[in-house]
C-alpha cells in the first residue's frame, strides 16, 4: 500500500524542484525534456537564454578557444559583441559565426600588449554602439620550461599578454563600464590557486590577474561596478593542445592538474562567463569561480 500524500511532502518536493530548476538557470539554460540522456546530447539540446540584450561586450582572445566561445554565447545572449585578437583570420571567423547564428558582431585586430591599439580598441567598440556593459579579458598565452630555463624575454612576453593585456583592457574600459553600471570578468586559472610543473611564467601572470581583480571589485564595486574571475582547468583549447613541453619531464606529475572527469570543451565556461556577465550575477563582485572538473577539489 502506497502511503499518501501530505502535504508537507508535496511542499518539500516543489522546493527541491525550484532548487533544481534554480541551478539550472543560474548556468544560463532552460532544459526542456533533457532527462535520460548523455551530457553532450543534453548540450545540443539547451536554449541560451536572452540575458544580455541590449548590452555590449567586448572579448579579448575572441579568435579561437575559450575567448571565441565567450564570444559566441555572449552574442546568442543578445549582446553586441566586439570581438579581439591578433590574429584577423580566426578574429573574422568567430564574428562570421556569431553573424549566422542570429547574433551581432565585430571585429577589432589588436596586440593586447599595445598600450595604444588596446586605447584605439576600446575606443572604436564604444564609438560602434555608444556603450560598454561588459569586458571579458581571455586573451593568454602558455608556455612549460624548466625554471631554470626561462629567458628573460619569454617571461617578459607572458606577463605582457596575461598581466598588461588584462591591465590595460581593464584601465580604459573602466571609465565606459562605470557608465553603464556594466561588469569585468578576467581569466585567471588553476595555477592562479596552486601549483603547476613548468608553468612558473604562466601562474606568476595568472597569480597576478587574480589579485588585482579583486582590488578593481573592492575599489569600484560601491561606484556600481562588478570584477570577477573565472578560473578554468582541464579545458580543451588549440593553446592546450599545441604548447610544448620542455625536455625530460615526466608527463605523470600532470596528473595533478586533471578534472576528475576528463577534459571540457570551452563552452562549460563560457556558460560561466555569460551569468556573470548578466544581471544573474548583481550580487556577485571579487569572486573566483573555479571550472575545473574538481580538480582542486
Amino acid at each position: 500500500m502506497h502511503r499518501p500524500v501530505r502535504a508537507n511532502d508535496r511542499l518539500g518536493r516543489a522546493l527541491l524542484a525550484i532548487r533544481v530548476s534554480g541551478l539550472y538557470a543560474a548556468a544560463g539554460f532552460l532544459y526542456h525534456g533533457c532527462s535520460g540522456v548523455s551530457p553532450e546530447t543534453a548540450c545540443a539540446q539547451e536554449q541560451p537564454m536572452k540575458r544580455l540584450e541590449g548590452k555590449v561586450a567586448l572579448v579579448t582572445g575572441a579568435g579561437s578557444g575559450i575567448g571565441r566561445a565567450v564570444a559566441l554565447r555572449l552574442a546568442a545572449e543578445g549582446a553586441h559583441v566586439f570581438c579581439v585578437d591578433l590574429h584577423a583570420e580566426s578574429l573574422e571567423q568567430t564574428c562570421e559565426a556569431a553573424r549566422q547564428a542570429g547574433g551581432v558582431a565585430l571585429a577589432g585586430r589588436c596586440d593586447v600588449s599595445s598600450e595604444d591599439e588596446v586605447r584605439a580598441t576600446v575606443a572604436a567598440a564604444v564609438a560602434a554602439w555608444g556603450r560598454l556593459d561588459h569586458l571579458s579579458n581571455m586573451a593568454g598565452i602558455l608556455r612549460f620550461d624548466h625554471f631554470h630555463d626561462i629567458a628573460l624575454d619569454d617571461f617578459k612576453r607572458v606577463i605582457d599578454v596575461n598581466l598588461y593585456g588584462t591591465f590595460l583592457f581593464c584601465r580604459e574600459s573602466i571609465p565606459h563600464l562605470l557608465k553603464t553600471g556594466g561588469n569585468i570578468v578576467n581569466a585567471a586559472s588553476t595555477s592562479s590557486h596552486a601549483g603547476l610543473p613548468w608553468g612558473g611564467v604562466y601562474s606568476a601572470s595568472k597569480g597576478a590577474v587574480l589579485a588585482m581583480t579583486r582590488s578593481i571589485a573592492v575599489e569600484y564595486g560601491r561606484l556600481g561596478l562588478r570584477a570577477n574571475t573565472v578560473s578554468p582547468g582541464d579545458i580543451a583549447t588549440p593553446m592546450s593542445k599545441s604548447v610544448k613541453m620542455p625536455q625530460g619531464v615526466d608527463f605523470s606529475w600532470m596528473d595533478r592538474c586533471k578534472a576528475l572527469h576528463g577534459p571540457r570543451p570551452p563552452e562549460v565556461v563560457a556558460g560561466v562567463i555569460a551569468m556573470l556577465a548578466s544581471d544573474d550575477a548583481a550580487h556577485i563582485n571579487g569572486e573566483d569561480i573555479r571550472i575545473d572538473g574538481g580538480t582542486l577539489s
